[in-house]
C-alpha cells in the first residue's frame, strides 16, 4: 500500500503546475469548506486541516484570507464538487476530482482530456471501487509497533502501519482522519507531521509501457491544466 501512495504523489508533484494553480486550487476549497462548514477552524475541522496543508505547501496567508471572508460574507460563487472517473492511457485506472460552477464545462474540458489522449471516461463508480478511501499520514520515526499501540490505546480504527527508510505512515478509514491526527499529536507533542490527508490508494497497480507513457504524461499535463480539477488520483507504474 506504501509504494501506491508514494508512486502517486511522485506523479502528482511531477505535474502541480505553476504557484497560480496551487493557489486557486486551495483558495476554491477552502471558500467551498467554510461556506459549508463554518468560517471558524476552531470548529469547523476539515477548514482547520485544509489550512494547516495550504499553509505546508506555501499558499500564502492572504490567498487563505480572502477565501475565508469571501465564504463568511455569504457571496461569491456556488461551486459543486463533481467526481469523474475512467481508465487513462496504458489502461491505467483514473479518479479526477473537480469543483465547478458550470458543470457542462467542467464536463466538456475533463472529457477532451480522455478523448484526445486515447483514454475512456468512464460511468460513476466505473474505478473508485478498486480504490480506498485513505486517511494517510506520515512522519519520521522507528517503531511502528509503539505507533499503532498508541493508535490503539485511543480507540482509534487503523488499517495499516508501516514503516520504511526512517518514515512511518499511517493508513486509516478516511471517516478516522480527526481521531488519528489528534492521537498522534497528543502522544508525542513535538511530531512534525510531513504528510496528512485524505487520499484514494489504489488496490492494484499498472504498469506503463515506454510507449504509452507519453500520452499518459500528455493526459495528466492537460488535467493539470484545467481550472476545475482539484485532484487526479491513478494506479499507474512510470517506467524508471
Amino acid at each position: 500500500m506504501g509504494r501506491a501512495f508514494e508512486v502517486r504523489k511522485a506523479a502528482m508533484a511531477k505535474t502541480a503546475g505553476a504557484k497560480t494553480k496551487v493557489y486557486s486550487k486551495y483558495g476554491k476549497e477552502i471558500y467551498v469548506c467554510a461556506k459549508n462548514g463554518g468560517a471558524d477552524p476552531e470548529t469547523n475541522l476539515s477548514l482547520r486541516r485544509l489550512m494547516d496543508k495550504a499553509k505546508k505547501d506555501q499558499v500564502p496567508s492572504h490567498v487563505i484570507d480572502k477565501a475565508i471572508d469571501k465564504a463568511a460574507g455569504g457571496t461569491g460563487e456556488n461551486y459543486e464538487a463533481a467526481r469523474y472517473e475512467g481508465f487513462g492511457p496504458g489502461n491505467c485506472m483514473v479518479i479526477v476530482d473537480c469543483l465547478t460552477d458550470n458543470a457542462n464545462r467542467t464536463i466538456t474540458d475533463v472529457r477532451n482530456c480522455f478523448t484526445k489522449t486515447n483514454a475512456k471516461i468512464g460511468a460513476p463508480g466505473a474505478v473508485s471501487h478498486m480504490f480506498d478511501h485513505q486517511a494517510v499520514f506520515q512522519f519520521a520515526g522507528e517503531d511502528e509497533d509503539a505507533v499503532l499501540e498508541t493508535l490503539m490505546e485511543a480507540d482509534v480504527d487503523v488499517s495499516e502501519v508501516e514503516q520504511e527508510d526512517g518514515k512511518i505512515t499511517v493508513y486509516a478509514p478516511h471517516t478516522e482522519f480527526n481521531n488519528v491526527r489528534t492521537a498522534l499529536t497528543e502522544a508525542y507533542p513535538d511530531l512534525t507531521l510531513d504528510t496528512e490527508e485524505i487520499t484514494f490508494i489504489p488496490q492494484t497497480e499498472t504498469e506503463i509501457s515506454e510507449e504509452d507513457r507519453p500520452m499518459f504524461e500528455k493526459f495528466m499535463d492537460m488535467l493539470n491544466d484545467c481550472d476545475d480539477v482539484q485532484d487526479v488520483y491513478h494506479n499507474a507504474i512510470l517506467p524508471d
